[in-house]
């Protein structure tokens, strides 16, 4: 199966204007995704699709870019007219604001489209602060490893520990945190963009959710993987002092079976 790994990168952002083009420790951050994703065993080739050419000037020094279209609703959108112009089996979506993406992240997204024709990561909720935090996805998994669904409340409900802190709550049950990566059969990510936003997915604004309501089996891969996304100018200085542990340590995350 040939998988291509996809970075939609946009320069507007209305909390960060120019966000993939800001320096993270010397580098462009989408050159850090990049990277990261280069370094997956399961990537056959690694894109950037963005529709400004500042973005593309940059990004075509370190990686093949393809450039989209500026009316796209959505990165999912964007990844599916890349697959519309660039053949593969499979396609791996990847947030272009996450400079820490482990490749063995991707790897495991990449791996489940054997068996799947949609696929995800999620990780244990440990930080009591992202319990209540709209802003954290939290998934609820089958035993056998499939989407359940995604909220941005916290899910489950828990009826009989509801008075306890937040912290012993987050002790009580396996919570997961949902991120940000996708992988696709090529088919299926065509089907899931011809299709209207569903009622579920208009309600929480989570684009995984129209899959589910189409029927779309999401397997997921449940990896141990503590990474900070850059959503602020403020998040800059976090992740360079990530990247500079990360250096010292050789750190690198584990995927659980």
């Amino acid at each position: 199966m040939r998988v291509i790994g996809v970075i939609p990168a946009r320069f507007a952002s209305s909390r960060f204007p120019g966000k993939p083009l800001h320096p993270i420790a010397g580098k462009p951050l989408v050159q850090h995704v990049v990277e990261q994703c280069k370094k997956a065993k399961s990537i056959a080739e690694v894109i950037v699709a963005t529709d400004d050419h500042r973005i593309a000037s940059v990004a075509e020094k370190f990686a093949r870019v393809i450039m989209t279209r500026e009316d796209h609703p959505s990165g999912t959108d964007r990844i599916a007219e890349v697959a519309s112009r660039c053949s593969a089996d499979a396609y791996v979506n990847i947030q272009g604001d996450e400079p820490l993406i482990e490749p063995e992240v991707v790897d495991a997204v990449a791996s489940l489209l054997a068996k799947a024709e949609m696929t995800t990561a999620v990780t244990t909720l440990k930080n009591p602060d992202d319990y209540t935090n709209p802003n954290v996805v939290k998934a609820a998994v089958t035993k056998d490893g499939y989407a359940l669904y995604f909220s941005r409340r916290t899910i489950p409900y828990l009826r009989d520990q509801a008075t306890l802190s937040l912290e012993k709550q987050v002790e009580a049950f396996p919570f997961r945190r949902h991120l940000g990566i996708y992988g696709y059969h090529r088919e299926t990510l065509l089907r899931i963009v011809q299709e209207a936003p569903s009622p579920l997915e208009l309600a929480e604004r989570l684009e995984q959710l129209r899959a589910l309501e189409l029927g779309i089996r999401i397997a997921v891969a449940t990896v141990i993987h503590d990474s900070v996304g850059v959503d602020v100018p403020g998040d800059v200085e976090k992740v360079e002092g990530l990247l500079r542990l990360r250096q010292q340590s050789h750190g690198r995350i584990h995927v659980q079976p």
